[in-house]
């Protein structure tokens, strides 16, 4: 089935690259906006754009009645949620399936299972990947989880089954802590999520977050596109990612990427998702499954040559995947700078008007952002307006290029974290890629001391 016309049910720097892609297979888009956004780029560039609601999300970008509106009255054949939003929103991939439109991402059933936790570890240990020890689904009762712990070992952590972004997430270091915390974690996750369902796992020291990017035809075939190192994070929000990972070597990617591939093609999966682990002392262990685009699949893209928006949407019209494991290639080092609209001490959020925009360039050097001089960016959404990605032959290569490339970027009229990247650049242990996922916060608390 070929695709005619996408609707982009998504904003910022996602729907251009959405738009992008689409256009370059030949498919007409549809730019969905709220009131905030009626001056965005995507909004400008697409074929055509709909005003689906005011600022508020959740009357605009969360509006399912609007949005599948939207698709009807522009004749829209396919919608693409990009990430975020309603990317992994099991029951709106149903609705838009309902109606009659082809939904550019996983079957339901798969979002659904992934997207809760408890569930993802269980599927997850089934298909085959190596899980983090603790308990096997939601646990309530204090003596059992004790019991649990005290077979682990501590510290353990307390994670919310329908969490993410560190809510609802609680170290527990000894016995006595752990009651006490696991229900200030079911607070926490009941007042962010709405569900205040917990389990337990051993609590790795510090590790280093790795994830796969895979691919699925949905009818039993899938591949891997290699690692993905994110372990570079402030309050778990990811700040710089790169790939391949610097500790990761091509026979341990050859290893673990086979084995996801495998998981991905038993169960069946259909399009992008990423496999998330955390990797210490030479293991993986499995900690979520993200059934939907990453922010950071740039990277990937650079060290594959694969256009993942191009092989979603492909996948969506039912072809089957462009490329074979035996035939894919890893060439070369990709990193990305998350670019935020933010204090880059305080982190406090900055937005404004650009009043000066200029965008590096040169080989190798991409980037991924809706901004252009003029352009007034909202309050009310997330503070990311740009990616930087660059390439290089070596790691150390696309560090020198990624540094030369921060020195051309200008964004006046707010507060960005440029400069928290270029700093990051500098630092001897960055250099040398021995970091973890606790260097970044230990490095952002030693600058402050310095200060």
């Amino acid at each position: 089935m070929s695709i005619e016309k996408i609707l982009i049910a998504n904003r910022g720097e996602i729907a251009l690259r959405i738009h992008r892609a689409a256009h370059e297979m030949g498919i007409k888009t549809v730019a969905v906006h709220s009131t905030a956004d009626a001056d965005a780029m995507h909004v400008r560039l697409a074929d055509e754009a709909i005003c689906i609601g005011p600022p508020a999300a959740r009357d605009s970008y969360l509006n399912i009645p609007n949005i599948i509106s939207a698709a009807e009255i522009s004749g829209a054949d396919a919608i693409h949620p990009g990430y975020g939003f309603l990317s992994e929103n099991a029951q709106f991939a149903e609705i838009v399936e309902a109606h009659g439109i082809i939904f550019i991402g996983p079957k339901p059933e798969h979002i659904r299972t992934m997207g809760d936790k408890v569930e993802a570890k269980r599927s997850a240990g089934a298909l085959g990947l190596p899980l983090v020890p603790g308990s096997d689904g939601a646990i309530s009762d204090v003596a059992e989880a004790k019991k649990i712990a005290d077979a682990i070992g501590y510290p353990v952590i307390i994670k919310a089954a329908s969490g993410g972004g560190g809510r609802g997430m609680k170290i527990v270091q000894t016995p006595d802590e752990l009651e006490t915390q696991m229900q200030q974690a079911g607070t926490e996750a009941k007042a962010a999520f709405g569900d205040a369902t917990v389990y337990l796992e051993k609590y790795l020291g510090n590790p280093r977050h790795i994830e796969f990017q895979i691919f699925g035809d949905g009818k039993g075939n899938a591949i891997h596109l290699g690692e993905r190192d994110c372990s570079l994070q402030r309050r778990h929000q990811k700040v710089l990612e790169e790939a391949p990972s610097p500790v990761i070597s091509a026979a341990e990617r050859d290893r673990m990427g086979g084995i996801v591939a495998k998981a991905m093609a038993d169960m069946g999966y259909r399009g992008a998702g990423t496999i998330e682990f955390l990797y210490e002392d030479g293991g993986f262990y499995f900690i979520e499954m993200n059934t939907r685009l990453q922010v950071e699949h740039p990277v990937t893209e650079m060290i594959t040559g694969v256009d993942l928006v191009r092989e979603q949407i492909r996948i969506a019209e039912g072809r089957p995947l462009s490329v074979a494991q035996e035939d894919l290639v890893f060439s070369g080092h990709a990193i990305e700078c998350r670019i935020n609209a933010e204090d880059p001490q305080t982190f406090a959020p900055s937005p404004g008007t650009v009043t000066r925009y200029h965008v590096p360039g040169g080989m190798h050097v991409r980037v991924d952002s809706g901004l252009y001089q003029g352009y007034r960016v909202p309050p009310y959404y997330d503070s990311m307006i740009g990616k930087l990605i660059v390439y290089g032959r070596t790691r150390e290569g696309a560090i020198m290029r990624l540094k030369r490339a921060l020195e051309e970027y200008v964004i006046e009229g707010m507060k960005t974290t440029i400069p928290l990247h270029q700093a990051l650049l500098r630092d001897p242990e960055f250099q040398d890629g021995a970091y973890t996922i606790k260097w970044l916060e230990e490095w952002l608390a030693r600058d402050t001391q310095d200060q």
